[in-house]
This record gives structure tokens, C-alpha cells and sequence, in this order.
């Protein structure tokens, strides 16, 4: 075990487990973040040796500081937890869906990130991962691309909070650097998850899209900064 520390948020279920189990079996203490602590245990059990529970609504400010409180130093922050509530066009959605969504997949990140710098200030290499998705590429949106067809226009709320969650990713990047950290965003692809009710039946692995996580949060000094990055490795267009 050494001593570098994650926090992984939404980590009790799908990629953000898979997230957790793979930064544990590298040697670090992972705090399980999990909005019901009953399903967190759960899941720290699963994960085995290394593994934290840590209760953790993304959406509610006091529990965000009740857990930040107990986070002396961080390394890594994944923010993996998120919701898509359906996969209406924007001209279908209604205005509460569209609060619904950013509350978790936006101004959760920004709750959440802001609440716990001052333990990733502590890190002599601080990385924050963020988990978006291919459909926020807006040039993916509108051109040929290998995750999935363009020109739907459908899951609207969750595609735009995710292009939100890109340009925050930049703006923490860029206003970071300086103090060392890594701040990159991630595109999984289609994963056999809960979050929509196709995605789980499309078979996509999502201890693969995991793994494109832990590149990301592992990263050396000289690893690149404000990017968006496939679960592959290779470069996403914003």
C-alpha cells in the first residue's frame, strides 16, 4: 500500500466501482463515494483491501462538507457520478429535467471539486478526472466520429450538461496549473451501466472505460492538462 489517496465519486455501482477496484489494486486508499451508505459498504466489501467507505451526495452542500471534513489529503478526485433522466430531444425536455441533470452532472462537480482543493492542494501531484461523454463533443455532435451516430439531437439534458462539464474541466485546468494539477474529462463510451435504459444492453465492458479513467488519474508531471481524452487514450474533439 503507498500512500496516495482517490476519491471516487457515484463509486458504488458501474464504472465508478470498476474506477475504485482499479485504484485500490494499484495501492491506494480509495474513498467510495456513495450517496446510501448501505450500498457503499457494500461495494468498499467488494472491492476488498484498500477500499473506504464515504457517504456522499453530490447534490447536497452539507454532506459535501461533512465529507470533505474527513479527507485530510487527496491525490486523485474521479468525479464519476452523474445521471441522464432520459433521451428527449431539447424541445421535448422539460425545464426541471434540464435543473435535475446539472444538479448532479455540473454543479455537483463544481460542489464537490471546490469542496475538497484544499486536500488536493496538500498532494505533490494532485489529479481530477472528469467523466463525460462522447455525445458532448460538438464536433463528434455534427461529424463522423467512432463512438456513436451523430445527428440525433436526443438526450439533451445530459449531452449539454456534459459539454458544460468539458468547458469547466478546461476552465479548472487552465486556472490550476500552476499549482500542479491535472485536470482532464473522459469519454467512456456506450457501457453496460443502469445509467440509460439502452446502455445496458449495449455489452460495453465498463472496467474498460475504468481503465481509461486510471490513465488519466495516475498521470506523470509531464502529462497533459485541460484535455479530453476516449477510454482509449486517444483524443476527443471538444
Amino acid at each position: 500500500m503507498n500512500e496516495r489517496t482517490a476519491l471516487v465519486t457515484g463509486a458504488n455501482k458501474g464504472i465508478g466501482k470498476h474506477i475504485a477496484r482499479l485504484l485500490a489494486a494499484e495501492g491506494l486508499t480509495v474513498y467510495v463515494g456513495s450517496r446510501d451508505a448501505g450500498r457503499g459498504q457494500r461495494a468498499v466489501e467488494e472491492i476488498g483491501a484498500g477500499a473506504r467507505p464515504l457517504v456522499l451526495d453530490v447534490s447536497d452542500p452539507d454532506g459535501i462538507a461533512q465529507a470533505a471534513a474527513r479527507v485530510d489529503r487527496l491525490d486523485v478526485l474521479v468525479n464519476n457520478a452523474g445521471v441522464s433522466l432520459s433521451l428527449a430531444p431539447p424541445a421535448g425536455t422539460g425545464v426541471e429535467e434540464f435543473r435535475r441533470t446539472y444538479e448532479t452532472n455540473v454543479f455537483g462537480v463544481v460542489a464537490v471539486t471546490n469542496a475538497f482543493l484544499p486536500a488536493l492542494r496538500r498532494s505533490a501531484h494532485p489529479r481530477v478526472v472528469n467523466v463525460s461523454s462522447g455525445t458532448a463533443s460538438l464536433t463528434w455532435s455534427t461529424n463522423p466520429n467512432p463512438q456513436f451516430t451523430p445527428g440525433s439531437g436526443g438526450a439533451a439534458a445530459y449531452r449539454s450538461s456534459k459539454a458544460a462539464l468539458n468547458a469547466l474541466t478546461v476552465l479548472y485546468a487552465q486556472t490550476l496549473a500552476d499549482d500542479g494539477f491535472k485536470v482532464n474529462a473522459l469519454a467512456p463510451g456506450l457501457r453496460a451501466t443502469d445509467l440509460t435504459p439502452g446502455a445496458a444492453a449495449a455489452g460495453g465492458d465498463p472496467a474498460e472505460a475504468a481503465r481509461g479513467a486510471v490513465r488519466l488519474a495516475l498521470l506523470p508531471d509531464d502529462g497533459p492538462t485541460g484535455g479530453f481524452f476516449s477510454w482509449d487514450g486517444t483524443p476527443v474533439p471538444w
